[in-house]
């Protein structure tokens, strides 16, 4: 009998919707910067991290190219000489929120 109530618990939980609001795009954006980012640039976008650059204001257009092509857009002048950024391909579908973050004041 007791497994059947652990059961009936168990598909009950897994039925239950969340009232909680998907994020914004900045939130998403924020998130997504504290997990993928900070391990080289700074926690907070508008100062240089150890090693990569600030990363406050970039255009859609750099960080498509820097996220998943690890190159600059034409013309571009890289903030430092370092080349050491890699490839973030699965993170494609997310930079319009990381460019809401970065953008935001």
């Amino acid at each position: 009998m007791g497994k059947f109530i652990l059961i009936g618990v168990l598909l009950l939980a897994g039925c239950t919707k969340s009232n909680k609001p998907p994020p914004t795009p900045l939130e998403k954006g924020r998130s997504l910067y504290a997990t993928h980012c900070t391990a080289c640039h700074s926690p907070n976008p508008k100062l240089d991290g150890a090693v990569g650059p600030t990363a406050f204001g970039a255009s859609s257009e750099l960080l498509e190219r820097r996220i998943l092509h690890g190159d600059y857009p034409a013309g571009y002048k890289a903030k430092r000489a370092t080349h050491i950024m890699p490839v973030l391909p699965f993170l494609k579908d997310d930079i319009p929120a990381l460019h809401a973050y970065l953008n935001s004041p």
